[in-house]
């Protein structure tokens, strides 16, 4: 079930066809997804993921313009200078400064390089969270990318589409750098959330895109120490196996090379929804990703997920 290599890719491996292998041409060109939905009634809101958005509350802090008092006006928005130099009352107007950093950590490590349908969850974690970049490109923000896996990949918050063209291509290399690299156990995301923290700067937000198989000793203590000082979102990515694997045995490559086998009974791990429920408890934005649904699918999952960023 694991996806791995030790070559280098090209056209004749197999394991360079879509939905095993990452393109940066391919992750560039799913902006138009990310359009869609991305107009005025969605810029300056915040809300839950569901179906009902509120506007966010409040005059902003940045100052807007100075016009002539007007019937209604709250008189602490009275400008003294602009007052005391024409002798009319004038008001100063706000809008909210919004200047969004966003750090996108994709879990490339061993145990997301599965995949029964459609694509490797690693695949689908790498589409998703490229189209939201593509949506906070697009409304002025700046997106950074962290990679776990065996080639770590780094990136501080950038804006524009040179911006994501980088982000785009470093997916695309630290993806090759996971299927070419050695089977081994996953090691623990904890490190890798420290790193993408340090990327951010100070009011930024974090999305993690994961299946989180083994993530760790003291993942859970780390994810809650950061929920409490920067805004964290998780994108659990699930495989259909996982949701509905028919009972029978089943052959696997353990992180050794040896070849074993897993008997499945119907009874499999706890359902997405309740492993998500937990970490909501912690303060995280949670929402399920389905690898077979595809980026036609994600694209308003990612809207969603962008309202509260």
């Amino acid at each position: 079930m694991l996806a791995t290599v030790a070559r280098p890719l090209s056209e004749s491996d197999p394991f360079a066809q879509p939905g095993i292998a990452l393109e940066a041409g391919t992750l560039m060109g799913l902006r138009h997804l990310a359009r869609r939905g991305n107009g005025a009634t969605t810029r300056g809101r915040s809300g839950l993921p569901g179906g009902l958005v509120t506007r966010r509350r409040g005059r902003g802090t940045e100052p807007d313009d100075v016009r002539p008092w007007a019937e209604g006006d709250d008189v602490r928005h009275i400008d003294r200078n602009a007052t005391a130099r024409t002798g009319t009352l004038h008001v100063r107007t706000h809008h909210e400064e919004r200047d969004r950093a966003v750090v996108l950590l994709a879990d490339f490590r061993p145990s997301m390089l599965v995949g029964t349908r459609r694509s490797l969850r690693s695949v689908a974690a790498a589409e998703a969270l490229v189209l939201l970049g593509w949506r906070i490109a697009g409304d002025g923000g700046r997106v950074g990318l962290c990679v776990a896996g065996a080639e770590p990949v780094a990136l501080p918050p950038r804006g524009g589409g040179r911006g994501m063209a980088a982000l785009c291509q470093g997916l695309a290399r630290g993806h090759a750098g996971a299927l070419a690299a050695p089977l081994h156990a996953d090691p623990p995301l904890s490190p890798v959330l420290e790193r993408a923290r340090a990327l951010l700067p100070a009011g930024g937000h974090l999305v993690l895109a994961s299946a989180l198989d083994s993530p760790g000793d003291g993942f859970s203590d780390t994810l809650a120490a950061l929920a409490e000082r920067i805004s964290v979102s998780l994108i659990l990515v699930s495989d259909a196996f996982e949701r509905i694997a028919p009972p029978g045995l089943y052959p696997y490559a353990a992180p050794d090379g040896r070849r074993r086998t897993a008997r499945i009974s119907g009874r499999g791990r706890p359902a997405p929804e309740d492993r998500l429920a937990a970490y909501a408890r912690l303060g995280l934005a949670c929402l399920r990703l389905d690898t077979e649904t595809g980026p036609e699918g994600f694209a308003p999952l990612m809207e969603r997920l962008d309202a509260v960023l």
